[in-house]
């Protein structure tokens, strides 16, 4: 359960962020997102008692806001009416949110290209507070154990992905975002060691001057990771990276893998500036 105590402290960060104002938040709304975050976290049905423990909810709410999302969709239940998952209705929305962004369609398209040309698994994704969301994915045919993660979000500080884009920001916004992306203190072992600020800006520094970024092993095992930005905002908000195995991530190879990230990525923005899209 510690994947679930980080993203129930990240997504609290990332909720406050998005607050600009002094306004109260509608508890109601508040907790009906934080169910729906947590559930989306998980990999397995929670009981309600560790929904309670992770979310904090009253029991007495819990259990009417569960039975109202259960028969809205949004959750399901298993079979004995004792534990709860993410329903379809999430899975539509979330759908609908690629539909209409105007740069996922072109981002596959170099994903395609790109996985073809190095012979990886590809991604797009964005940084999203204090994490980054993957919205896009293209798998090698040979399927090297790489998870899909289209809608996943994952700590920005523990991915090449989410470096890259930390590397173009100021050190007080990447101080601020370090701040809401502590783990929990039972997180796995894989997540970020570099979450302590020297290391941390050690790392980007390194993206900076190589104008890509690299991690292996924090996120999954066996894996090596290398991106870039995409460079149709500045600073950039999407970035796009390789899945490696492990044994292949040596430095030759990663820059080859990068030196045709950072090729697709320019020729994306290029093509998104036309459309207009900023």
């Amino acid at each position: 359960m510690a994947q679930l105590n980080m993203i129930k402290l990240g997504g609290s960060a990332r909720n406050g962020e998005r607050m600009a104002s002094d306004r109260p938040l509608v508890k109601s709304a508040q907790r009906t997102v934080q169910l729906l975050e947590v559930l989306g976290a998980s990999m397995t049905p929670l009981g309600m008692g560790e929904i309670h423990r992770v979310t904090g909810i009253p029991r007495s709410s819990l259990h009417e806001l569960i039975r109202t999302l259960v028969a809205m969709h949004w959750i399901d239940s298993t079979h004995d009416g004792l534990a709860f998952s993410i329903g379809p209705n999430a899975l539509l929305t979330g759908t609908s949110y690629l539909d209409a962004d105007p740069t996922v369609t072109p981002a596959i398209r170099h994903l395609e290209a790109l996985q073809a040309e190095v012979g990886y698994t590809s991604h797009f994704a964005r940084l999203d507070g204090a994490h980054i969301i993957y919205l896009a994915s293209k798998e090698t045919p040979q399927k090297r154990h790489v998870t899909p993660r289209v809608g996943r979000r994952l700590l920005a500080v523990s991915t090449a992905l989410g470096r890259a884009l930390l590397a173009e920001r100021t050190p007080a916004e990447v101080e601020a975002i370090l701040a809401a992306s502590v783990p929990a203190k039972s997180s796995p072992p894989n997540t970020p060691t570099s979450t302590d600020p020297s290391l941390l800006y050690a790392v980007l520094e390194e993206a900076r001057a190589h104008g890509y970024a690299t991690e292996r092993e924090q996120v999954s095992p066996n894996i090596a990771c290398v991106a870039a930005t995409v460079p149709y905002r500045i600073p950039a908000t999407d970035a796009i990276s390789c899945s490696l195995p492990i044994e292949q991530g040596t430095p030759e190879e990663l820059a080859r893998v990068s030196r045709a990230i950072i090729a697709h990525c320019a020729e994306l923005a290029e093509e998104l500036k036309r459309a207009g899209v900023r």
